[in-house]
């Protein structure tokens, strides 16, 4: 039976937007947390001869940050401070009675001095890092959309179609191809039908499904929760309703209920084509045992705790200690330890793999599909790359299970079923919930009254040479408001100032490059021209935005069709 393991790499656009909590230090603590040790993990385990094929996405707004020259210098300067504080630790921890913690240091700075050598070997670039070992065969890289906008709750098809066309253009510009897969952000779908997510939605009729426009775009496969098929209950992003082999259980017979197994690829046909879109339905079973802090992995009493930080200097020198123990009673952390564990952890898993495949050993064509985001590994749970490798170690002595790539499994076993998918994500509540709420309610309108105003104004603009500069930041803009990671930090109410502010700012300057475009800015076609290239300064990102602008308008223009 074939395995996927699905990782998908996001981070909203941070560079130039500060640095200290959520700004460049965002995307440099997801570095060497989570990029460096993945790669770190990956090379050595093609150095081994170990078969790795993990599918691996990143957005192509993450990719583009990774990619630039403002990134190798922010996470440098990253580099340097955190190694700072490696040398400020000892006299501090020696003056406030914390001598065992001592030997924690050391292991810090040997961590941060590998890490640095190795983004230095390859020249500062990680998306060409991951380039050269797809080339080479040893995985995967799929696509997104361009900036991880919520793609249901879009107003216009014109921009989901900008979304998928830029982030398939932007994929094989940064990573050399075309990517066969998708990563739909969030997994969030809706089918072909009437659009109605709230009172006050503009009104558009009959929409198209989100599996045409992934056809349209050229994409073979997604993703999509256990729930969307008809195979589970949704797991949500942290939920803890139920054990693991519960939540088998309940896929199970929902599976015999509904005829729909997580554990088979499907073909999704969008109506009026004859192009195929196969759907790869996440596994309840596996994917809680990764992620859950009460039933899974992550919550063992010997890895690193997350939430209790050294300061100043930021070390996490702590480690969870057991269920429940408040922060103050948390135990020195033990590197060798955790190391242990993650390999038990990591041959348990491939031992419920191999059960799972056992089970279903009488299926042609059966995968366990296993998705997740790939910021897990490293940085929420920091023994996570030392597990995913791990896994991959003892696949190699369990002939059960084939650990291969989303897409060359879609090609060696071309779903033959259809289904139809319902309407759902895999955030909490299985539903928009999470990016449509009270919270929330008030960002669409202002979204979908924006969209309106570009694609109203971008025809003539396009025409117009000294108005396409213009025409190309408004897009960018456009773009950054549309990424679902503000509604998403709304809702978590964790730094809510900062996601409205984001928000608010990216559509303003929209607003602001859209209006002298309709020549209603003081100043005239120069001063729009000055905002534009300030606003590029800052925001730098799809150099060739304006072809996929092109390209969403050449679409229909008549929703439904």
């Amino acid at each position: 039976m074939d395995f996927v393991f699905a990782l998908h790499s996001h981070l909203p656009y941070v560079l130039n937007h500060g640095r200290w909590p959520h700004g460049s230090d965002w995307i440099c603590e997801a570095a060497i947390d989570t990029y460096l040790p993945l790669l770190e993990r990956l090379l050595e385990l093609a150095e081994d001869r170990i078969p790795a094929p993990v599918s691996i996405g990143f957005t192509p707004v993450l990719a583009n940050q990774l990619a630039g020259d403002d990134f190798r210098r922010e996470l440098e300067a990253y580099f340097t401070q955190r190694l700072a504080a490696c040398d400020e630790a000892p006299a501090s921890l020696e003056s406030s009675g914390d001598r065992d913690l001592l030997p924690l240091v050391g292991f810090w700075r040997e961590r941060l001095l590998r890490l640095r050598r190795l983004f230095q070997a390859i020249d500062g670039d990680i998306p060409a890092a991951f380039r050269r070992l797809e080339e080479g065969g040893r995985l995967e890289i799929m696509g997104s959309a361009a900036t991880h906008g919520f793609l249901p709750l879009l107003s216009r098809d014109e921009s989901i179609r900008l979304q998928l066309a830029l982030g398939r253009s932007e994929h094989r510009r940064i990573f050399g191809r075309a990517p066969a897969g998708c990563w739909v952000p969030e997994c969030a779908y809706r089918p072909r039908g009437v659009w109605a997510p709230m009172d006050g939605a503009p009104y558009t009729g009959i929409r198209r499904g989100i599996e045409e426009h992934l056809a349209d775009a050229g994409f073979r496969y997604f993703f999509a929760d256990s729930h969307m098929a008809g195979a589970g209950r949704p797991l949500g992003a942290y939920g803890e309703l139920m054990s693991p082999d519960e939540q088998q259980a309940l896929a199970i017979q929902a599976a015999e209920r509904t005829g729909y197994s997580p554990y088979h690829a499907y073909r999704v046909t969008p109506a009026n084509t004859d192009r195929t879109v196969a759907v790869l339905v996440r596994d309840p079973r596996s994917s809680r045992q990764v992620w859950s802090r009460h039933h899974g992995y992550p919550g063992d009493e010997w890895y690193l705790e997350f939430h209790k930080i050294r300061w100043p200097g930021g070390l996490k020198l702590w480690r969870v200690s057991g269920p429940g123990v408040d922060l103050g009673a948390k135990q020195p952390y033990q590197p060798d330890a955790a190391r242990d564990r993650a390999r038990t952890h990591a041959a348990h898993f491939a031992e419920l793999l191999a059960g799972t495949a056992a089970e279903r050993g009488r299926e042609r064509g059966g995968v366990i599909v296993a998705p997740f985001d790939t910021e897990l590994f490293g940085h929420w749970w920091f023994e996570g790359v030392d597990f995913l490798a791990g896994v991959y170690r003892e696949l190699v002595h369990r002939p059960g299970v084939r650990p291969v790539t989303a897409g060359r499994h879609i090609f060696e076993h071309a779903p033959r079923i259809g289904i139809r998918l319902a309407q759902g994500s895999w955030g909490a509540n299985g539903d928009f919930s999470m990016w449509l709420n009270d919270a929330t309610r008030w960002t669409w309108p202002r979204l979908w009254a924006l969209e309106a105003a570009f694609w109203d104004a971008a025809p003539a603009a396009l025409a117009a040479p000294a108005l396409r500069p213009v025409l190309a930041q408004a897009a960018r803009e456009l773009l950054l408001a549309q990424s679902s990671d503000w509604q998403f930090i709304i809702s978590t109410g964790a730094v809510t100032d900062y996601a409205v502010r984001r928000f608010n700012l990216h559509c303003d300057d929209a607003e602001r490059l859209l209006a002298a475009l309709r020549g209603e800015a003081e100043g005239g076609i120069e001063a729009a021209q000055r905002l534009a290239d300030d606003l590029a300064a800052r925001d730098r990102l799809f150099p060739d935005v304006l072809a996929s602008v092109e390209a969403a308008l050449s679409g229909s223009r008549t929703l439904g069709v």
